[in-house]
């Protein structure tokens, strides 16, 4: 059907205009009319978007449609048509308009001719207004338009785009001229401060088109880029459109049918942004992504969902139309910007030679000639640090000749060094990759890469594409080697210099997640794939193992660090015979790091900091004690409370008669600096009957770093339920919870708390202050306490609806059941659960608590009310239904909280 349709059949489809004369001639409701004929032409304008009708053709179309309206409703008053003009301006002046967008334009007037036309134009805005239109408008003489187009790039380029719709052709004529390159803002000037502005307006979005929610249009690989191509171009030669720029030999031809691709199909995503929303929208939120594939005709498959697919089109079309911006904005400043400079070369060497700090081919034929030299090229650039980048002309000839990276150009052995040389090189390594996935060479090198470019996950916690997150994981190898964020991560920082072979650390970063998407585990199978890499690169039997084994343990780290008691011996030491030896921890505790930053850096906070660090310190005791000797518990415990009773200014007796009345798993949980602390805290307790509550922030390598609440009350089993909505309320988060009971009926619970922001509370004597009154009150009648409070689920969170998994099964190593239990996170979520626990008359012990971007999974260790694990299988599976229900139940009325 789209094949047929033109541009006049459309326009000729939305609208008459010797019919709409007609009916406004015989209407009695000018805007009624308006209104009825914009509703209608725009109706069929989306009718067309739902069948396939080519985008551009609709957005000239609605352009058009606007210029119709527009000229009627000026014709409904007494202009003095030699005096005055009616301009588009900015994307309207190019004839673009999608459904929502600004309609912006410009009245131009002569100045010592406007009062007696100011009444009408106040009356013209007012009616377009009323009619439905959005207008942006300006009222300027030719004097006002030259000001401040002089002292704005923006009002200048609006201009530059400008087209008279009715009105004085003269007045227009010479405002054009007056505001043209030979008046103001030559195209020297205008270009640099172009570029300046895209520079400014790329680092907003972190430099990436690869951010979860993009804006298709002033994201990098947006239309705002291929925006700032053509009014370069415009600028500099006054052509009309991108086409002029093959004309003048600065695209080819299929150049710029792929950037005239790339448009229309962002184009085409802004229209459908647009017409879901209801307004102009242009950002590619979670809200429409669903809605937007399914619309796309996209559709899930085993390997990824529709909305990745979606993703992973716009993705690759965002990163094509920076690559051909980067050529052509390397065109322009050789053509612009330099072209009074004279070119001064010199040899690199036969292949190569730097031209004004710029790389190029000595010759048009050196890739066809010697194809590892497509490869040789980014070395190069590592290796000399005066290069700046690559000339636009060797750019063009690295896409012309990237097809000859194949299966043959893999095998051979220069290519290999190549690649293994810059892994190794001392700098800008991050730099040469980057630019390698930009212009297509990394992706057919490693083709598994190549899979994975523009790669999403539909999830909060991966907070860029595949790829993305891949070169920023190296990225922050990097920096931490370099010593630029020695601050943020010392001890990786110092660990690393200790690494014997960095681009060991490199090549398992590029696999670490290179299986995504394929189903099955993607560990598994990326060390499968760094292990063919390795031994394609000849890589010596040993450091392929190690390769292999990072890729294949890269999640055992952090998910022991964050979902099992660490503070036990029995977990460190089963953790050390995974690690074999300190080689293998130190690899792996780097990488980790840089991982979990690389995922989403608001993931790394001093809690997970110093999970990491608490293991890796006591991981390492362990490998330097011997696995064949592990640390003995009773020992432990002794070691502890000689440390503790050091600190304490109590009588012996006093202090081990209260110490009898708890288990051996409280001196395993805790740190003796906090058994002193809170052994003080109870002996200095004169309040029996109320709850004591005490805070202090906890920053060391004996525990992790967050705010310490600790409760010593009379045993109630709402208190967990109880506490977790206090604190809910108050905008902390549990992070860690670890709950002992004495005989005498008394609960000693230890929680850490992190702020929203994910820090401790740090020196907020108010909220320290408040945080105790409002527990301690609370806590003096639990089981009163109003049910679990209701907070607006943040709006990111509602579209992530994934139903609960829950596992349960004893712990060989400890007398617990547990249970693990990933969730979509929602506010109040603790406070649920434990009550679900207390409905089924089940202890919680302790919880390890991880918030992984939109879901959570906790580890909750449990018993019955006799400390004893849970025997009872149909116990535990009605807390398996209970806690499944609930949850998914709640999770979809969570949006009207």
């Amino acid at each position: 059907m789209s094949e047929t349709i033109s541009l006049s059949s459309i326009q000729a489809e939305i609208f008459d205009n010797e019919k709409f004369t007609r009916q406004l001639a015989e209407s009695s409701s000018l805007i009624a009319t308006f209104k009825e004929a914009l509703k209608n032409a725009q109706s069929i304008l989306d009718q067309h978007f739902r069948t396939d009708t080519p985008t551009r053709l609709l957005v000239f179309s609605r352009a058009w449609l606007v210029d119709q309206l527009l000229i009627h409703a000026w014709r409904q008053f007494p202009f003095r048509q030699n005096d005055i003009g009616l301009i588009a301006v900015g994307g309207y002046g190019r004839g673009e308009l999608h459904p929502y967008s600004d309609i912006d334009i410009l009245i131009l007037y002569r100045g010592f001719r406007f009062k007696s036309q100011h009444k009408y134009v106040e009356q013209f805005i007012t009616l377009l207004w009323d009619i439905g239109l959005k207008v942006g408008h300006s009222v300027r003489s030719t004097r006002q338009c030259i000001d401040q187009a002089r002292n704005d790039i923006t009002i200048a380029t609006s201009l530059m785009e400008s087209r008279l719709l009715v009105g004085s052709e003269g007045l227009f004529e010479q405002m054009q001229k007056k505001v043209g390159p030979k008046k103001i803002w030559p195209a020297k000037a205008f270009y640099a401060a172009k570029r300046d502005e895209q520079i400014s307006r790329h680092r907003k979005f972190d430099d990436t088109e690869h951010n979860l929610e993009p804006n298709v249009k002033e994201s990098p690989g947006g239309l705002r880029d291929v925006q700032m191509i053509g009014w370069v171009a415009k600028r500099h030669f006054g052509g009309d459109n991108l086409r002029d720029l093959v004309t003048h030999n600065f695209l080819t031809e299929a150049e710029f049918g792929l950037l005239s691709e790339g448009q229309n199909y962002l184009w085409k995503i802004r229209y459908g942004l647009h017409m879901l929303a209801g307004r102009a929208e242009d950002r590619l939120l979670f809200d429409y992504q669903e809605r937007l594939a399914k619309l796309f005709g996209f559709k899930d498959t085993e390997e990824s969902l529709a909305i990745e697919q979606l993703m992973q089109k716009y993705y690759r079309v965002a990163l094509r139309i920076l690559e051909l911006n980067d050529m052509l904005l390397q065109h322009f400043d050789e053509a612009i910007l330099r072209a009074d400079e004279s070119f001064i070369s010199r040899p690199l060497n036969t292949r190569f030679k730097i031209t004004n700090d710029y790389i190029e081919v000595v010759d048009n034929q050196v890739f066809k000639r010697t194809p590892f030299a497509l490869m040789e090229i980014f070395l190069l650039m590592a290796q000399n640090k005066e290069i700046q980048g690559v000339r636009a002309s060797t750019i063009r000839l690295i896409r012309e000749h990237r097809h000859l990276i194949d299966s043959e150009f893999r095998q051979d052995i220069r290519n290999i060094s190549i690649f293994m040389e810059l892994l190794r090189s001392p700098d800008r390594i991050v730099t040469q990759l980057q630019r390698m996935r930009r212009y297509a060479v990394l992706g057919r090198y490693l083709p598994e890469f190549g899979r994975i470019i523009g790669k999403m996950q539909y999830d909060l916690f991966h907070v860029y594409t595949v790829d993305a997150h891949t070169l920023l994981l190296i990225q922050y190898l990097r920096r931490i080697y370099l010593g630029t964020e020695a601050e943020r991560f010392p001890l990786s920082a110092n660990i690393i210099r200790q690494i014997p072979k960095l681009e060991l650390l490199y090549i398992a970063g590029l696999y670490h997640d290179i299986a995504k998407g394929r189903g099955g585990d993607h560990s598994a199978l990326g060390a499968e794939d760094a292990r063919a890499f390795c031994e394609r690169h000849r890589l010596s039997e040993w450091d392929t193992e190690l390769v292999s084994w990072l890729v294949e343990n890269h999640l055992i780290m952090s998910i022991t660090a964050q979902r099992m008691d660490i503070s036990d011996p029995a977990v460190v030491q089963q953790f050390a015979e995974k690690m074999q030896d300190q080689l293998h921890l130190d690899y792996l505790f780097v990488l980790t790091v840089a991982d979990i930053n690389a995922t989403n850096s608001k993931l790394w906070n001093s809690w997970r900091a110093s999970l990491l660090h608490q293991l890796y310190l006591e991981t390492r005791r362990a490998l330097s004690r011997g696995l064949e000797n592990p640390i003995d518990r009773e020992n432990e415990i002794n070691t502890k409370q000689q440390n503790a009773l050091a600190l304490l200014p109590f009588n012996p007796t006093i202090v081990k008669a209260l110490w009898q009345q708890l288990g051996d798993d409280y001196f395993i949980q805790h740190s003796h600096e906090d058994i002193a602390w809170h052994t003080q805290a109870i002996l200095e307790h004169t309040e029996p009957g109320k709850p004591l509550v005490m805070i202090k922030d906890t920053s060391n390598h004996h525990h992790a770093s967050g705010t310490q609440i600790f409760i010593y009350s009379q045993t109630e089993h709402h208190l967990f339920a109880t506490t977790a909505a206090i604190l809910e309320q108050l905008e902390l988060n549990i992070v860690d919870a670890r709950i002992s009971t004495s005989p005498n009926n008394f609960n000693l619970n230890s929680y850490m708390v992190l702020t929203e922001n994910g820090q401790p509370l740090g020196d907020n004597p108010t909220l320290r202050d408040q945080i105790k009154q409002t527990l301690t009150q609370a806590l003096l009648t639990p089981q009163e306490y109003p049910t679990i409070i209701k907070r607006h689920t943040p709006r990111r969170l509602q579209h992530f609806t994934m139903p609960t998994q829950v596992n349960i099964f004893s712990d060989n190593h400890q007398p617990y059941t547990v249970i693990e239990v990933v969730t979509p996170d929602r506010p109040g979520l603790l406070a649920r659960i434990g009550r679900i626990f207390l409905e089924n008359n089940v202890v919680l012990q302790k919880a390890k608590i991880a918030t992984l971007g939109e879901r959570v999974e906790d580890v909750f260790f449990i018993t019955t009310k006799d400390n004893e694990p849970i025997a009872d299988d149909e116990l535990c599976e009605r807390l398996k239904v209970a806690i499944c229900s609930q949850l998914d139940q709640w999770a979809q009325l969570a949006p009207n909280h």
